[in-house]
């Protein structure tokens, strides 16, 4: 496969990401569409790192890797002091976070 393949299958994934993110309302889809386009940067820094012969890509996604595991950490602890405290995953409803 050429890199233009990669590069246009990590596009549409992170079209399909950033749509998501923002279209839906359920704070769950929200960081999974997160995810998403974390997952279609990798995508393009591999390939270019394949394509170039060189580590520096795959380097970058072990760091986007790791930023992304933290933001799971972080996103799933926000996510269950909303639903304990307001007993909803709405984004609309996490606007303030006034008690």
């Amino acid at each position: 496969m050429d890199l233009l393949h990669y590069l246009i299958l990590s596009l549409l994934l992170f079209l399909v990401g950033a749509v998501g993110f923002i279209v839906k309302k359920n704070i769950i889809s929200v960081f999974l569409c997160l995810e998403l386009m974390l997952n279609a940067a990798n995508l393009s820094f591999i390939a270019f790192s394949r394509h170039l012969n060189q580590v520096d890509g795959q380097i970058f996604v072990f760091f986007i890797m790791v930023i992304a595991a933290a933001e799971a950490a972080v996103g799933l602890a926000i996510t269950i002091v909303l639903f304990r405290n307001r007993n909803t995953l709405s984004v609309d409803d996490a606007d303030t976070m006034k008690w």
